[in-house]
């Protein structure tokens, strides 16, 4: 799959948090936030940021942090949502609490899988599970994290090309949601059977397929999460193509448009914008091809230069933290002082080529517009 399906779920997913069982300083301000993020991310900043004003207790401000996080994922604003877990991430050293920490570090793992950091993803997974040890058998918080840590391997290995692999972690997310049994995991299956529906479409199981993304827009229809649907029925969309059922697919594409268009998603635009051009290709349609291969181009432009600025904040924040842990090593530690240095060089060089590789993507799409634009 491409960059923009395997987005998905994307971001969602990991930063959400689960309100079962919390007491937060307006409970109805924030659940109306976490509800605004699918459907409308700005309204859920606001919201996020007016509790912030008036919030002192340290676990709630985090958790409004998180909710500030993903609200900006839902923008594909990267820069803005790593700066909300960094924030997150200083403010749960405060407390002791192994669910607190676990959230704030699956979050982060999220993170690094967005910028394709997925051995570093999976070492801050590895951590959270250190936390995740302590929690008591049989707790709902257990089975939720549990689910997550899961569905983000499973991403990873469907990023690498694994799908069986990948299968096997998603289904395993899905019995430990299952045993939560309660509407605020909704979102969280809806994620993950689309990503199933991608797997199955990956190994030709058209009909698997068709029921994981059909399962996906079941559960995005209970809670009424419209930027959920729209992706369903995109992957669906994707499914009929597969079948030479084209014009179906635009069908869904179109009902797909509407539900985002309030959402302002670059990665689900894009995703839409470059099957319906797919599609025109395939029926004859060389006008309107060229009109969504364009907006296509267009969209992942700016998708990706906000990802350059995550990978810059990303270089920024590194480049502090090896300066710390240099400052903490003695004189006679050289041997570890030359270690670090020439890590923290590769780490820093990798994020830089990066950066360069999608400003270079940005140029090349930007002549390929303008070529569009003159044909």
């Amino acid at each position: 799959m491409n960059r923009v399906a395997q987005f998905i779920f994307f971001l969602f997913l990991f930063c959400q948090i689960s309100l079962s069982g919390q007491k937060i300083s307006d409970d109805s301000l924030m659940k109306k936030a976490n509800q605004e993020i699918y459907n409308n991310p700005e309204n859920a900043i606001r919201i996020g940021k007016k509790l912030l004003q008036k919030e002192k207790d340290v676990k709630r401000r985090v958790r409004i942090y998180l909710v500030l996080s993903t609200a900006n994922i839902a923008k594909r604003d990267f820069d803005g949502s790593l700066r909300y877990l960094l924030e997150a991430r200083e403010l749960v050293k405060k407390t002791d609490d192994p669910v607190i920490k676990t959230r704030v570090l699956v979050a982060i793992a999220f993170q690094y899988q967005q910028m394709d950091f997925y051995s570093k993803s999976l070492e801050t997974i590895d951590e959270a599970g250190e936390y995740l040890s302590q929690f008591p058998e049989g707790d709902l918080d257990k089975y939720f994290e549990t689910a997550r840590s899961y569905a983000l391997r499973g991403m990873i290995h469907k990023s690498q090309s694994n799908p069986e692999i990948a299968l096997q972690e998603f289904l395993i997310a899905i019995k430990n949601f299952d045993k939560i049994k309660e509407k605020n995991t909704y979102f969280n299956q809806s994620i993950v059977y689309y990503n199933i529906g991608y797997c199955y479409l990956f190994l030709n199981q058209l009909k698997n397929a068709e029921l994981a993304f059909m399962k996906s827009m079941e559960f995005a229809r209970l809670i009424k999460a419209n930027s959920l649907e729209a992706f369903a029925l995109k992957g669906l969309a994707e499914m009929n193509k597969y079948n030479h059922q084209n014009q179906t697919a635009l069908d869904q594409l179109l009902k797909a448009q509407h539900l985002s268009q309030d959402i302002g998603d670059l990665t689900l635009n894009e995703g839409i914008y470059k099957e319906m051009s797919d599609n025109y290709l395939a029926m004859g349609n060389q006008q309107l091809y060229k009109f969504y291969n364009g907006k296509a181009f267009e969209v992942n432009a700016k998708r990706e230069q906000n990802e350059l600025s995550s990978i810059n904040h990303a270089i920024d924040v590194h480049n502090k933290e090896m300066a710390k842990k240099s400052k903490e090593i003695t004189d006679d530690d050289n041997i570890l002082t030359t270690v670090v240095t020439i890590t923290g060089l590769l780490i820093t060089g990798l994020l830089l080529y990066a950066a360069l590789k999608i400003r270079k993507k940005n140029r090349k799409y930007q002549e390929e517009i303008q070529r569009l634009i003159r044909f």
